[in-house]
């Protein structure tokens, strides 16, 4: 039993278990990519101590997390979830992990070979549970449990495993059951359903007009089908949904977490809610208000308040002040402790200290074959192996942002496989080069990129805090002007298979296009080397080049 009669420093070691707060998985505080969410080694040691039972991690090497999660386990005064968002494998967010393609893929599978895509979901989440548990994770943020029913969807798009409730449900399952024989964590998100919204949480509150007959058809089906498979917890979604709770979005909703998720839905794991740095609700709550709102609500981890101490006194006064029952504190004590004894920690050192000591590689030459499987067989080509060597062209190369992108290098192949047939890589983001120009029939500036055959390529998908801002760019006026003119030497799209659709449309037959929902390194040597043709006696360096992509 809890007592609330204590000091207030040892109610506030006890509800700090529910916090999770967001760190580097770089050691030194000058490396954090996000230094405005990820807290400094100061900080960070000193919740740790002060009881903050959970880290999410981002950023760093495979070596560096395992590395990381040691230290951080050392800091902490009691038993640790260790987490990071790596829906896609270890290789999304940490390099020296194996980078799968998007759960999209699998979904495009199934319904060509249901079986086999089945088969590889379940292979797809042992993948993730096993690198994740050999770098020190005990709880991996997935499987998205989202039904991609609105095709500009800006956040969940690829990260989907299909656009209709059976397919998500069945693969989501086939994913569970791989996680979980590795022996980690598992959360459903974003309950009740982030699949048919226009609006990134990260940026805004999206608002829906769904009734709850609408929900139990749709949204609700892939997340029961999570919770019949033993799925460890579940997070909810910044969203509002008018029609059941006109005042709180669903994180901060009693009726959609205690009436729906618990009781309807009968779910009696972890309640995570999504990060609460995120403007769907920090433009709205504080951090005090929200942690507050959140676990009065029903859930049992906060994640990510923007305050995490200023969060933590809340919660107490509230429990104190009788606002929020003790027995409340109990249950989610009661469901954290249970879920860290089917991880013990042990599992950090084992056999795993191998892969530290030792210089083994995490990723296995069967993970790399795996990855290479999931690309080919997502492959999509038109007019494969006949985009020829030129002497001048441009390989015009759309991204989100260069400084940011974790899928560009001087080395990748989306930049030196075009340049060994004579295509000069022009990039397009943001920060860069803008191809436009002010007429919506022929938008490309040309006089810019020059009157030379252009090989473009599209690095479109759902991004978080990207919102629809690509929604505004006009590929489809670009590619008819440069079929106007004959100089669209080819096509390839990473990500969205919706673009790639649209874009087939009013592609002419006789061009060379291919689309991959990936957007890594294999997804880039797979489709490019698939488009282009054999080279007429390359140079040692053409061939070396070659060889290392192909």
């Amino acid at each position: 039993m809890i007592s609330l009669a204590g000091s207030i420093d040892d109610l506030q070691h006890v509800v700090a278990e529910l916090f999770v707060v967001r760190a580097s998985g770089h050691a030194s505080d000058s490396q954090r990519n996000y230094p405005l969410w990820e807290l400094s080694n100061k900080e960070l040691k000193r919740l740790l101590e002060e009881g903050v039972g959970g880290v999410i991690l981002y950023g760093g090497t495979a070596t560096e997390l395992q590395h990381r999660c040691k230290t951080i386990l050392n800091w902490a005064a009691k038993p640790l979830l260790l987490c990071a968002d790596i829906e896609e494998g270890l290789g999304q967010r940490f390099d020296g992990g194996t980078w799968l393609v998007p759960p999209i893929a699998l979904g495009q599978i199934f319904s060509i070979e249901p079986e086999k895509a089945i088969k590889l979901a379940e292979k797809y989440g042992s993948c993730i549970g096993d690198q994740a548990r050999r770098c020190g994770l005990n709880w991996v943020l997935a499987p998205v449990c989202d039904v991609n029913s609105d095709p500009l969807n800006p956040v969940i798009n690829v990260r989907a495993w299909g656009e209709d409730p059976e397919t998500v449900s069945t693969l989501i399952q086939a994913f569970q059951r791989g996680l979980e024989l590795q022996g980690v964590l598992s959360c459903a998100k974003h309950f009740p359903g982030h699949g048919d919204t226009r609006v990134d949480s990260h940026l805004q509150l999206p608002r829906l007009d769904h009734d709850l007959n609408r929900l139990k058809e749709i949204e609700f089906i892939p997340f029961q089908a999570a919770i019949s498979a033993r799925v460890s917890s579940v997070m909810t979604g910044h969203l509002l949904l008018k029609k059941l709770d006109s005042q709180y979005p669903a994180t901060l909703s009693e009726t959609l977490i205690t009436q729906l998720l618990r009781q309807e839905l009968d779910f009696d794991g972890l309640v995570v809610t999504d990060a609460l740095v995120m403007e769907a609700i920090s433009k709205t709550y504080g951090s005090a208000e929200a942690a507050v709102l959140a676990f009065a609500a029903g859930a049992d981890l906060i994640l990510m308040p923007e305050k995490p101490e200023e969060a933590i006194k809340a919660l107490c006064s509230a429990l104190l002040e009788g606002r929020i029952p003790k027995q409340r504190l109990e249950e989610s004590i009661h469901r954290r402790r249970n879920a860290l004894a089917k991880v013990k920690e042990s599992f950090l050192v084992l056999h795993d200290k191998d892969f530290l000591t030792s210089g083994i590689e995490l990723e296995s030459s069967e993970d790399r074959a795996f990855a290479y499987e999931l690309v080919s067989n997502s492959l999509q080509t038109v007019n494969a192996g006949s985009v020829k060597a030129i002497r001048q062209g441009v390989n015009l190369l759309r991204v989100d942002d260069v400084f940011s992108s974790s899928i560009l290098t001087n080395n990748s192949p989306a930049i030196c496989l075009p340049e060994q047939y004579g295509y000069k890589t022009i990039l397009c983001h943001p920060r860069g080069v803008s191809p436009w120009q002010e007429d919506q029939q022929f938008p490309l500036a040309l006089d810019r990129l020059g009157e030379v055959p252009i090989l473009l390529q599209l690095f479109i998908r759902g991004n978080p805090f990207r919102g629809s801002s690509h929604l505004k760019e006009p590929w489809v006026a670009a590619i008819e002007q440069l079929q106007s003119k004959n100089l669209l030497a080819g096509l390839v799209v990473y990500g969205s298979p919706y673009l790639w659709a649209e874009l087939l449309k009013v592609l002419e037959a006789s061009i060379p296009a291919g689309y991959s929902p990936g957007q890594m390194p294999e997804s880039q040597t797979q489709t490019l080397s698939s488009l282009f043709s054999p080279l007429d006696g390359p140079s040692d360096l053409q061939k070396s080049r070659l060889q290392e992509f192909t």
